[in-house]
């Protein structure tokens, strides 16, 4: 394997490998489940590491944490490696680096309140127009007054400050709608009870700790832990969404290179479409087609083609089919619209071949030279150097503690942000109407008023909280220039 060509699949005699140049042109793996995407899935991986692209990838069965682990002693594996002429296969595993929302496999994986976003906290809670208008003007109100959203606590007492506040806020941001804040209040609730606000806080994710490369310049595979997470797919798709947008925001354009920046697999991709409004399936493809020029390729996996919109399966250049198995008139459907994804081979009749494909076999065909797609060809996937199956529990373990942003992500901090800021605020409304003498009444969290010096603890001095809110403040009025980015919404004047 070289960076002229990433060998996948073998039809025949001939090789079928992908071009590391046209590798950010995007692409699908897709086919029926028990057909092999995970171990296509772990290959490509492999062969990206191998030419020092870092790898993202969510595991959503736990099966390819094996990749983290040296391959041998696989029956099937020795089969495929004689039955290509692969010999001698050496194996060996890639170096990974493990992650989890709920830091229990993995470093954990946090963003913010703020930095998600209105529009994709509304399809998080799978609110209406309404109410994602009230959410988008508590977004709004926080941003003009310098209010930090960093967890759900800071969002609730966004919402409960803007539902008080409705008739001084109502001419300068319009309505405010105290049972949509309800519904949101709720919707936040069962998104805790569902684990959901181990999404959110700080230390947040750094998007360049998932593009290292070791020493001896293989890239890194980060891999997220989403058996648990997917129990709620919508929180699931949310959250790679979230990432694939930070990639586009964050990373600098970089055009055509060599090989790309980072390849990101998105596993069960029909869950990122199911009940997208129309808005976020535009800013979706709008992503995806810019995304390359950060040199970010994007793989899609999911089991039918046709759970992808035209519009984004049309910018997916490599493909990898495997079997579909065509029961219903839905599959019989999925099998002509995918027949007609690929550039035909007079040899090879697409939709009757799809459905007879053996486990491992698929219909493959990547990017050539020119960008044009090759002739479909129908063949059998290369078996990866790393275990197939998953890491045990020691192992991973061991890959985490030895990892080196191992201790950085699991302390969990929490800095003064909207909760605190406006408990403040209350607080010093309190105390300037408290009779002249009288002790004012502390805010929630902190201590009785003593003759000793507060030190230490979660919350700043009262002082402390204004001077700061008065500081973020200006900073945001100074050119109202806060832009939440293309999945953000909030754009200033």
């Amino acid at each position: 394997m070289t960076p002229e060509g990433l060998l996948i699949a073998k039809a025949g005699a001939s090789e079928l490998s992908m071009l590391p140049r046209m590798a950010n042109r995007h692409g699908l793996v897709a086919g029926a489940t028990g057909t092999g995407k995970t171990v296509t899935l772990q290959v490509l991986a492999e062969a990206f590491s191998e030419i020092g692209v870092p790898v993202f990838a969510a595991d959503v069965k736990g099966d390819l944490s094996g990749i983290s682990q040296a391959g041998g002693g696989n029956p099937k594996v020795d089969e495929r490696v004689a039955t290509l002429g692969l010999a001698p296969w050496g194996t060996h595993g890639s170096p990974v680096v493990f992650w989890d929302v709920f830091g229990e496999q993995g470093h954990p994986v946090r963003t913010t309140v703020s930095e998600v976003g209105p529009l994709l906290l509304s399809r998080l809670l799978n609110l209406n127009d309404v109410q994602e208008g009230v959410l988008t003007l508590a977004f709004r109100v926080a941003d003009d007054e310098g209010l930090l959203l960093l967890d759900l606590d800071d969002l609730r007492a966004m919402l409960k400050y803007v539902s008080d506040n409705a008739g001084s806020l109502r001419a300068e941001y319009g309505n405010v709608s105290a049972a949509s804040v309800g519904t949101i209040q709720r919707g936040l609730l069962g998104l805790e009870q569902q684990g959901g606000a181990a999404l959110f806080g700080e230390p947040a994710l750094d998007l360049l700790d998932f593009m290292q490369t070791t020493p001896e310049g293989r890239g890194v595979v980060n891999i997220l832990a989403a058996d648990r997470l997917m129990q709620s797919p919508r929180t699931y798709s949310t959250f790679l969404l979230w990432l694939l947008s930070e990639l586009f925001e964050q990373l600098p354009e970089v055009g055509d290179t060599d090989k790309p920046r980072l390849v990101f697999f998105f596993d069960e991709a029909h869950l990122l479409f199911e009940e997208a409004p129309p808005a976020l399936l535009k800013k979706i493809e709008q992503v995806v087609r810019l995304v390359r020029s950060k040199g970010v390729g994007v793989y899609f996996v999911t089991q039918n083609p046709i759970d992808i919109p035209e519009t984004v399966l049309g910018q997916l250049g490599n493909k990898v089919q495997h079997a579909i198995r065509a029961f219903t008139p839905r599959d019989q459907k999925a099998v002509a619209a995918m027949a007609e994804t690929f550039r035909q081979n007079p040899a090879i009749d697409v939709a009757t071949t799809v459905t007879e494909l053996a486990v491992g076999e698929a219909l493959v065909s990547f990017l050539q030279a020119d960008g044009s797609p090759a002739p479909v060809e129908r063949a059998l996937i290369v078996p990866p150097h790393g275990r197939i199956g998953p890491a045990t529990a020691e192992e991973r373990s061991a890959l985490i503690r030895s990892s080196v942003l191992y201790g950085h992500y699991e302390q969990l901090v929490d800095r003064q942000s909207a909760e605190e800021m406006l408990e403040a605020r209350a607080a010093a409304v309190i105390a300037a109407s408290a009779p002249l003498g009288s002790a004012p009444t502390p805010a929630r969290g902190e201590t009785p008023p003593s003759p000793k010096p507060r030190t230490g603890g979660r919350r700043d001095s009262m002082l402390e909280a204004m001077g700061k809110s008065m500081v973020r403040a200006m900073g945001s009025q100074i050119g109202r220039q806060i832009m939440r980015g293309v999945l953000g919404t909030i754009t200033k004047k």
